[in-house]
């Protein structure tokens, strides 16, 4: 469990004690009255194990239960079964939220794959936060869908606007545990969150609130019914995350055969892969772009593979301009042919371009990347950075873009900190 703990920052910590006490507190109180409906807590919440025993890792490193926010979502905003009205509390719904949680990630933990709990912690206070909010309400949406004139209407609107804040919300937490993280800026963070993982979230909402609805006519059943459609969704979304990891792993090995090979330094493609996320993180870029940022960048170099001679240590920022844009051509050939990376194929062809020629963002970061790495290498010598950056400043405007450069320069800043430390 130690291990679970390492890396975390401060953000992550308050909301791992934030949940820890909320979750406290939802377990004592319900011990204390005791389970209103006990037979459905215990459906929801097995419903919430297994979601997180099948949890799984999107793009981005993100931990997603969808199964096991579904079944929160609709325990959350469970009126009532059979016409028999449910009054289980919000401390009640964190309660069985908390349980079916610790449930789920006990088998990982037990193979030594310990739990993400900042992702837990956020996924519990997501559920805690709509719960205060919905269920105070739950008694007087009751009785509209059981009068003389019933209707679901106005118990749907506050389920939609309720989820939208909390969606929201959950978006900002997000947000700033990210953009301290990877030290990004919080507008970049924010705009990631609500592109990539806002979608899972809006159909984690609607399948929570139809699993309300469903189990508000069918009972119980509904907890079946609906747990294999949301795990053959599940299934799909872990085959989409493992194909892009195996597009990572195989270009990164695909990198490296240039250095097996002896063409470039031992660690330059990896070198230069994270100088120049960091450099697109600094200067905005979004996660989709950043990650054909990092394909590109790995594979930069591997035009050299059609080189006769070497040049020597690699050093592209040292070759004659022709034979370094040649490199960049032959090595967007070989990218192309892959049949799914023409856009990375061409930001490689484009490195080289002088910056009249208006080359690609990442084109420009590439080769401010490059060029850095090629004067440095793998040293931590304060003066040689010092010296490499000031040579690369000479040539700002006409072959280095000037906000590439700078944002070079609070990367290594912020790099030559953390050595300090």
């Amino acid at each position: 469990m130690s291990r679970a703990f390492q890396g975390l920052d401060s953000g992550q910590l308050l909301l791992i004690c934030a949940a820890g006490l909320v979750a406290v507190a939802g377990v004592a109180h319900t011990a204390a009255t005791r389970l209103d409906h006990p037979e459905i807590a215990v459906g929801f919440g097995a419903l919430i194990a297994v979601g997180e025993l099948a949890r799984l890792t999107m793009p981005g490193n993100r931990e997603v239960a969808p199964i096991g926010a579904a079944a929160a979502l609709g325990y959350t905003l469970l009126l009532d079964l059979s016409q028999d009205q449910l009054r289980h509390s919000a401390l009640q719904v964190v309660a069985v939220i908390a349980v079916g949680m610790i449930a789920g990630a006990l088998p990982h933990l037990a193979v030594g794959r310990p739990p993400r709990l900042d992702a837990m912690a956020r996924r519990l206070l997501t559920g805690a936060l709509l719960a205060f909010a919905f269920r105070p309400l739950a008694d007087p949406l009751f009785r509209l869908t059981q009068g003389p004139d019933p209707t679901w209407w106005p118990a749907l609107a506050v389920m939609v606007v309720l989820i939208a804040v909390t969606l929201l919300v959950d978006v900002l937490i997000a947000a700033l545990l990210r953009a301290e993280q990877v030290r990004t800026a919080f507008r970049v963070a924010v705009r990631d969150e609500l592109n990539m993982a806002f979608p899972l979230g809006a159909a984690v909402a609607a399948s929570g609130v139809l699993l309300a609805l469903a189990t508000h006519s069918m009972d119980l059943v509904a907890l079946l019914v609906f747990a294999a459609p949301l795990l053959v969704t599940q299934v799909a979304f872990r085959k989409y995350a493992g194909i892009r990891a195996t597009y990572l792993q195989t270009v990164r090995a695909l990198s490296r055969v240039t250095e097996v090979g002896g063409y470039v330094e031992p660690g330059h493609s990896r070198r230069v892969s994270r100088l120049a996320v960091a450099i697109g993180r600094e200067l905005g870029m979004a996660e989709p772009e950043l990650l054909e940022l990092e394909y590109a960048a790995l594979m930069h170099d591997i035009g050299q593979l059609s080189l006769r001679d070497p040049i020597p240590g690699g050093a592209t920022v040292l070759a004659d301009p022709e034979q370094a844009r040649r490199i960049a051509e032959l090595g967007a050939e070989v990218i192309k042919q892959t049949g799914v990376l023409d856009r990375v194929a061409d930001v490689v062809r484009r490195q080289c371009d002088p910056i009249s020629d208006d080359p690609p963002l990442s084109s420009r970061i590439i080769k401010v990347a490059n060029a850095y790495d090629d004067l440095v290498g793998g040293s931590t010598d304060r003066d040689r950075a010092g010296a490499a950056l000031e040579r690369i400043r000479l040539a700002a405007g006409t072959a280095y873009d000037p906000a590439a450069i700078e944002a070079l320069s609070r990367v290594i800043d912020r790099l030559a900190a953390v050595h300090r430390l």
